[in-house]
């Protein structure tokens, strides 16, 4: 694989796969899902699921043709702001259960945030104070992360701090300058993360600059999910096979419509979010090369442009800019055939159509030679490495996915740094497929990759929050933690987050 692709590489952990809006259903129009009138707010929550493997399925996988495919995309809902003054944003989200009407004949049970799936966009500034009240309306425990957002410890949804059925808390954080980007949030609740994904809970979170080289031109959000319905409606729980592989749904969904119409008539910047359980997404659009603009953590330097593809791991995000071309022309939208190593014999070899894409003729708008500048983190102070590994377990023992030969412990503190330490960390898969390797509340910066004995040094500056990496390949990062506290680092295929595959970082004062 080249340099360049390996790098361009901008996934959106968890990931999640929000179901999908009322615009899939052929009695529903653009906007929020069809609810049932007695869920959402003030619903009684739904019976409690069952644990996480359920040894058989009732039902068979409902027909792709079962979904309305083809209606405009619809543009996501707005977290509405009850601030009434410029630096403050003041919201709620609601988790709960809600009915929608998602295949023909069928109404299925998803959870949702506000009774919207995707969740609502949550836009703010940079220097802003954001101020969330989560309140739980689901049979489960449940978080809100904020991911990738350099948010203090306490403020991130960790699995520490659990809010109960029927209870609530204030999220409150404020973003300093620099942290503009394209991030999301999902749950985090330690053995619920995974469940609480497939069934819809995520939306999308962006940081607005204060000087922004692309202000002013249309943008356009692609929040991508993918979605596992049986015959009946049913969402079922997690199989054998997707502990093992990390879960992915057979109707792959863009804004939770089903392959949506896109009409490009003028330049337009469109955020990409990767918000699949375990779904690996090489985006490309058919017959054209791509111009990538940013990443997990927002701009790069400078433009990367004629991409034959973007892969976009679990939880990654990208910024392309798409414009017409010299001759009107109709193409789709899609994710190439990518093989990370899975070991469940299935079509993961097959290429998916995300969205149909119409661009008129016209001109390439000029970009900025510079969008920014990133400054280097400077000289590492200590190197570390992690290590990702995995055992498939034999006589009846679990599958476990570890870091450094540990599963995940809530009591255990697994390394120490301090604030404002700047490290390296070179994370090794010895593992048999693909991982997407998230810390959070902080971006990162890639530094090389080192595979079959050939090391890859970036060849540009970014700030990423996730990264993918394949089996016997080691990816350098470097990082400095900003904020004291408790922090997580795992992978983000989130069956493989809950069988083992995270650990604890303590971030202390400087003395």
């Amino acid at each position: 694989m080249s340099t360049r692709r390996r790098f361009l590489t901008a996934t959106l952990g968890a990931a999640l796969w929000p179901a999908m809006s009322q615009a899939m259903s052929p009695h529903a129009g653009h906007g929020a899902p069809v609810a049932d009138p007695h869920a959402g707010h003030g619903a009684k929550p739904a019976p409690s699921a069952a644990p996480s493997a359920a040894p058989t399925q009732p039902v068979s996988l409902a027909a792709p043709s079962r979904m309305l495919a083809g209606a405009p995309l619809h543009e996501l809902p707005r977290l509405h702001n009850r601030a009434t003054h410029a630096g403050l944003f003041q919201g709620e989200l609601v988790a709960a259960p809600v009915r929608v009407a998602m295949i023909d004949g069928e109404t299925t049970e998803v959870w949702a945030f506000n009774n919207s799936l995707p969740g609502p966009v949550i836009e703010v500034h940079e220097g802003d104070t954001v101020e969330i009240r989560f309140v739980n309306r689901l049979p489960q425990p449940s978080t809100l992360h904020w991911h990738g957002l350099p948010v203090p410890p306490d403020q991130d949804g960790n699995p520490h701090e659990v809010i109960a059925p029927g209870e609530s808390r204030l999220y409150r954080f404020t973003l300093p300058v620099g942290s503009a980007g394209t991030y999301w949030y999902h749950p985090h609740p330690h053995g619920h993360t995974a469940e609480q994904a497939f069934r819809g809970l995520a939306g999308a979170f962006i940081v607005r600059a204060a000087n922004d080289p692309l202000h002013g031109m249309p943008e356009r959000y692609l929040f991508i999910s993918d979605l596992r319905l049986m015959s009946d409606g049913t969402i079922p729980m997690n199989t054998a096979d997707d502990v093992m592989d990390g879960r992915e749904g057979q109707f792959v969904l863009v804004n939770g419509q089903r392959e949506p119409a896109i009409s490009v008539t003028r330049t337009e910047r469109w955020r990409i979010w990767n918000a699949c359980n375990a779904r690996y997404l090489d985006l490309m659009l058919e017959g054209l090369t791509l111009t990538q603009v940013g990443t997990d953590g927002g701009l790069f330097e400078t433009p990367q442009s004629g991409l034959a593809s973007i892969l976009l791991a679990p939880a990654e995000r990208a910024e392309i800019v798409v414009s017409p071309v010299a001759r009107a022309m109709s193409t789709n939208l899609v994710a190439r055939p990518y093989s990370r190593g899975k070991m469940a014999d299935d079509a993961e070899d097959m290429r998916v159509t995300l969205a149909r894409v119409k661009l008129a003729a016209g001109t390439f708008a000029a970009l900025p030679a510079v969008l920014r500048k990133i400054p280097a983190l400077g000289m590492a102070e200590r190197v570390r490495t992690l290590v990702l590994s995995e055992d498939m377990g034999h006589a009846g023992s679990p599958m476990r996915f570890m870091i450094d030969g540990k599963t995940f412990d809530m009591a255990r503190v697994d390394i120490d740094t301090t604030v404002g330490l700047i490290e390296h960390w070179d994370i090794r898969n010895d593992a048999d497929m693909d991982h997407p390797f998230h810390l959070h509340g902080v971006q990162f910066q890639v530094i090389s990759r080192r595979q079959d004995g050939v090391t890859e040094h970036a060849p540009y500056v970014a700030w990423k929050d996730t990264v993918n990496v394949e089996p016997t390949e080691t990816v350098r990062i470097r990082v400095a933690q900003q904020h004291v506290g408790l922090r997580m680092y795992h992978c983000h295929i989130l069956e493989h987050e809950e069988a083992g595959m995270m650990g604890q970082l303590r971030v202390n004062p400087r003395v």
